[in-house]
């Protein structure tokens, strides 16, 4: 390995933490951040630094994405650590927090340690996890959540399924607050989204389509967070994809309560016209919502009442996907594309692109607890050199997952990734 010092210069830095956009440089060394500003350029770096000119590119802190389906172990047909970290890598994602629900579930610290000694053994980036709120995701008794953490999860989930009994939700929220522990739950009432396939309304009536009530999410929601205030537990919204949400959320800030959410880079940038004929990789949960919801979205995180962006990547192979839609399985890929994806935020004057990084870095660190997502001193070398607006056409077959059910096939993207480093190790590029 080359242990010289890393000077990156030449670059547009941005860091969503001072809200930064300026020219300059940034030094590494040691895994570290050891200097980063517009003073450094060529001739005030160390002699024996190696030089990376990044001609004027961007150069910010690598993404997290807090939401990811890792498939090992279990589902290794479907992705496994090593595909979806050099997914990542060409994705400028230096961090994936994994969901619990692999085979066996993740319930255990055996298992907590098994996914990260994996993820050490076999990826090109950090890869995390949250752990099961509840023994083997069932829902009927906790999981030990003091082992857990001291076996290193982040936070605790029931991965694509809510939690149904309001009983266990509430001591699971009391035992996760006593251990200042963080939940994020995905807030949809099983019953009520029953058999439905897409977002219920007109265009779903026309497409003889079961549909989703927006209810599904706000019921459950509403309940979650009358748990929070009654336990004082810190709870994360894993997807919100409603206005009607983003209320319910935005009042719950507004009266103290620990309380954050995430939205998933297809509910940004899609709406629900764009299943067409029967696009089963459109088919995803919670369903893709009208224009007029995908609009409320993107204010929402304009204002700061969304929290952070996450791919929400699901892999399906192709037998669960080239099904007719209402027996195809829900989920599209995304880590890879997440970051382009993104991008059509800021091309369409919808955000500020450091406003975009603090939702896919820093915002994820702070939740977490992590020491990313800044371009500080002292801060983890995880960088991510890009040029925002270079376009390019995506080829599925050019994605590094094992799974192909991208809806975003054949989309023309502006921003391409160049680079990805990693406690300043060069992981693609």
């Amino acid at each position: 390995m080359d242990h010289r010092p890393l000077a990156f210069l030449n670059a547009r830095l941005l860091d969503p933490a001072a809200g930064t956009d300026q020219p300059g440089g940034l030094l590494a060394h040691n895994d570290v951040i050891v200097d980063v500003g517009p003073h450094l350029r060529a001739g005030t770096v160390p002699a024996e630094a190696l030089i990376i000119d990044c001609a004027g590119d961007s150069l910010a802190p690598g993404l997290i994405d807090a939401r990811v389906f890792v498939g090992e172990p279990g589902a290794e047909h479907r992705e496994t650590i090593a595909s979806i970290t050099r997914a990542a890598a060409a994705g400028g994602v230096t961090t994936l927090v994994a969901t619990p629900d692999t085979d066996p579930p993740v319930d255990n610290a055996a298992m907590v340690d098994f996914l990260l000694r994996l993820g050490r053994d076999k990826g090109r980036v950090r890869v995390l996890t949250t752990a099961a709120l509840t023994r083997g995701l069932r829902g009927e008794e906790i999981a030990e959540i003091g082992l857990l953490l001291e076996a290193g999860a982040l936070a605790f989930s029931q991965g694509a399924h809510a939690l149904r009994n309001a009983q266990v939700m509430r001591r699971a929220m009391t035992y996760a607050r006593d251990f200042d522990a963080l939940v994020m739950h995905l807030p949809q009432d099983a019953d009520l989204a029953a058999d439905g396939v897409m977002n219920e309304g007109e265009l779903a009536s026309r497409l003889g389509l079961a549909g989703i009530s927006t209810a599904a999410e706000t019921i459950m929601l509403e309940r979650d967070l009358r748990l929070v205030a009654l336990t004082g537990a810190r709870y994360h919204a894993s997807l919100i994809s409603c206005k009607a949400s983003l209320e319910l959320i935005s009042h719950a800030k507004a009266r103290g309560l620990p309380v954050t959410c995430g939205v998933s880079i297809n509910h940004l940038a899609l709406n629900e016209t764009d299943i067409g004929d029967y696009r089963t990789f459109f088919k995803i949960a919670p369903p893709l919502r009208s224009e007029e919801e995908r609009r409320a979205l993107v204010q929402g995180l304009r204002d700061g009442i969304i929290d952070i962006i996450v791919s929400d990547h699901c892999p399906q192979d192709v037998e669960t996907k080239r099904l007719p839609f209402g027996e195809a399985a829900f989920g599209a890929i995304g880590v890879e594309t997440l970051l382009a994806v993104a991008l059509r935020l800021v091309h369409a004057d919808d955000l500020p692109l450091v406003h975009l990084l603090r939702a896919l870095s820093l915002r994820p660190a702070e939740i977490l607890r992590l020491p990313q997502g800044r371009l500080a001193k002292g801060a983890p070398a995880d960088l991510v050199r890009f040029d925002p607006d270079e376009p390019w056409v995506l080829q599925a077959a050019d994605l590094h997952s094992r799974s192909r059910n991208t809806p975003f096939d054949d989309a023309r993207l502006t921003g391409r990734v160049k680079q990805t480093w990693v406690a300043g190790t060069l992981v693609h590029g």
